[in-house]
C-alpha cells in the first residue's frame, strides 16, 4: 500500500504561525522630563501624518483604548481642520476649549524592511500519530512501521518595521513631559497597530507616574 504524504501540513503550519503572529509586537523606548512633574488626565491625540486616511483611524483607535482605561482622550480631528495652518494662539485657545491638559503627538519617522530565509525542514511522524485506524492499517498484517513525511520551510519572509516618534506636551506650561521612539512590526491595519501602541504608551505612562485620574 502506498504511503500517504502530508506535505500540505507544512503549509498549514506556516499559515497557523502567520495567524498567531497577527498581533503586531511594539517596542517603546521613552524618556520622561525629570524637570517637570506635571500629570495629565485628559489628552488630545494628534497623528501628524501626511494622509487623513492614516490619521483618523489611528487617532480613533488610540482614543478608544485610552478612554477604556479610565482616561479622558479626544482626537485632534474632533476640533482641528487638517487643511488649515493654525497660529499658536489659535491652537492654544482650541485645546483649552476642550479642557485638555496634555497633547500627545505622533509623527512618522521611517520604515525598515528585513528579509529572512526559512530553510527547508523535514519531520517524520509515525502514521498512527493521526488516528487509530492509521495505526491498524499500517501494521496489519505484519505490523511493520509506517511513516509520514512533513516538509516545511523553503521560503523567504519579509518583516516590515514602522518607526514613529511620540511626544507628550503639557498644556499648562507648554513643556515636553515625555517622549518615545515607537516601533511596530508588520502592522496589518492602522487601527489595530494604534491600539497596540496605545497599550504600550499607557503602560509606560503608568510606570512613570504621568497619569492623574480625577
Amino acid at each position: 500500500m502506498k504511503k500517504r504524504s502530508f506535505l500540505s501540513l507544512g503549509m498549514m503550519a506556516a499559515a497557523l504561525a502567520f495567524i498567531l503572529s497577527g498581533c503586531s509586537p511594539v517596542t517603546l523606548t521613552s524618556w520622561k522630563n525629570p524637570k517637570v512633574n506635571e500629570q495629565i488626565s485628559k489628552v488630545v491625540v494628534w497623528g501628524m501624518f501626511k494622509k487623513l486616511e492614516y490619521e483618523k483611524p489611528f487617532e480613533d483607535a488610540m482614543v478608544a483604548y485610552l478612554n477604556s482605561k479610565g482616561m479622558k482622550a479626544i482626537t485632534a480631528l474632533t476640533f482641528l481642520n487638517p487643511t488649515v495652518k493654525y497660529e499658536y494662539a489659535d491652537l492654544e485657545r482650541m485645546i483649552d476649549s476642550v479642557g485638555a491638559d496634555g497633547i500627545l503627538i505622533f509623527s512618522y519617522k521611517s520604515t525598515d524592511k528585513e528579509k529572512d530565509y526559512v530553510p527547508v525542514s523535514t519531520s517524520i511522524y509515525p502514521d498512527y500519530y493521526y488516528n487509530y485506524y492509521g495505526y491498524y492499517n499500517w501494521y496489519f498484517p505484519y505490523y511493520g512501521p509506517g511513516y509520514n513525511v512533513v516538509t516545511s520551510g523553503g521560503y523567504w519572509t519579509t518583516t516590515t518595521i514602522v518607526h514613529l516618534t511620540a511626544n507628550l506636551y503639557g498644556n499648562f506650561k507648554d513643556e515636553l513631559l515625555w517622549t518615545a521612539q515607537v516601533s511596530i512590526t508588520d502592522p496589518d491595519y492602522i487601527d489595530t497597530a494604534a491600539t497596540e501602541i496605545a497599550k504600550s504608551v499607557f503602560k509606560d505612562w503608568s510606570k512613570n507616574g504621568i497619569l492623574k485620574f480625577k
